[in-house]
C-alpha cells in the first residue's frame, strides 16, 4: 500500500464552520494532508484567526448558510477565484438542549434550517460542478445523536438523523458520476464549551463517561483524520457510509 493514496495534494476543500472546534480540526488535518482549504462561517474575526493559524493554504469567506439564496454565489466565488471544489465538508451546525415538550416549533425549524435544509442546498450547488467533472467527495458531519436517542436534544438529534437519509438518497443519484457521499458521526469531542457544560452537570458527565467504551474523550483531529481518509483516493470505493468516531459509545452498554 502506498501512503500517497491518503494524500489530498492538489485538492480544494470547502469546510463550513471551519473556524472553530471540529471544523477547525478537519481543516487542519486536510491542510496537513496537502489540500487547500476554504473555511466559512458567520464570524469574520474567528475566521481570520483560524486562517492565520492554518497557514498559507487556507482561505476564508464570511457566509451565513441559512441565507440559502446566497449559496450559489458562495460556490461560484470559490470556483472562480480559488479553484474547483473537490471536497465539501458540511460541518456547520447549531445545537439546542431542551426537553421535547419545551421545544417550540420555531426552535425546531431553526435547528433543521441550519443542520439540514442549508446542508442540502449547499450540497446540491457544489454537486453541479462535481457531476460535470465526474469527481467529488461530499461529507456530512452527523452525530451519535443521529444513531441513537439522546434526551433533551430532540431537534438536534432529528436533524442529524435526517442527514443519514439525505446521504443515502444522494448516493443513489450521484454515484454514477463518481461523486461520493459519506457521513462522519462524532461522539463526545473535547472543546471548551463541552468541558464547561459537563463540569456544571456532574450527573450528565457520569452518564456520558459510562457510555463511552474507551477511557477518554475525542479530539477535533480525530474527526479530521477520518475526514481526510474518506476524502482521499484510499476511500475511492466507499460511499453511503456512516463512520462513527465516538470511542465505542454507539455500541457500548
Amino acid at each position: 500500500m502506498e501512503l500517497n493514496q491518503f494524500s489530498l495534494a492538489g485538492k480544494i476543500a470547502l469546510v463550513t464552520g471551519g473556524g472553530t472546534g471540529i471544523g477547525f480540526g478537519i481543516s487542519k488535518a486536510m491542510i496537513n494532508a496537502g489540500a487547500l482549504v476554504v473555511i466559512t462561517g458567520r464570524r469574520k474575526e474567528v475566521l481570520i484567526r483560524a486562517m492565520q493559524e492554518l497557514g498559507e493554504r487556507a482561505y476564508y469567506i464570511e457566509h451565513d448558510l441559512t441565507e440559502k439564496a446566497s449559496i450559489p454565489k458562495l460556490v461560484s466565488t470559490v470556483e472562480t477565484n480559488i479553484g474547483p471544489i473537490d471536497i465539501l465538508v458540511n460541518n456547520a451546525g447549531i445545537h439546542l438542549k431542551k426537553e421535547a415538550q419545551d421545544t417550540t416549533d420555531e426552535e425546531f425549524e431553526t435547528i433543521c434550517q441550519t443542520n439540514l435544509f442549508s446542508v442540502f442546498a449547499l450540497t446540491r450547488e457544489c454537486a453541479k460542478a462535481m457531476i460535470r467533472r465526474k469527481s467529488g467527495c461530499i461529507l456530512f458531519i452527523g452525530s451519535m445523536a443521529g444513531n441513537f436517542g439522546v434526551d433533551k436534544v430532540v431537534a438536534y438529534g432529528t436533524s442529524k438523523s435526517a442527514l443519514t437519509g439525505l446521504m443515502k438518497n444522494l448516493v443513489t443519484e450521484y454515484s454514477k458520476d463518481n461523486v461520493r457521499v459519506n457521513t462522519i458521526a462524532p461522539g463526545w469531542i473535547e472543546s471548551e464549551m463541552f468541558l464547561n457544560a459537563i463540569k456544571s452537570d456532574p450527573v450528565r458527565k457520569d452518564k456520558i463517561t459510562n457510555r463511552i467504551a474507551m477511557t477518554f474523550f475525542g479530539q477535533p483531529e480525530d474527526i479530521g483524520n477520518a475526514a481526510v481518509f474518506l476524502s482521499s483516493p484510499a476511500a475511492r470505493y466507499i460511499t453511503g457510509v456512516v463512520l462513527s468516531v465516538d470511542g465505542g459509545a454507539t455500541v457500548n452498554f
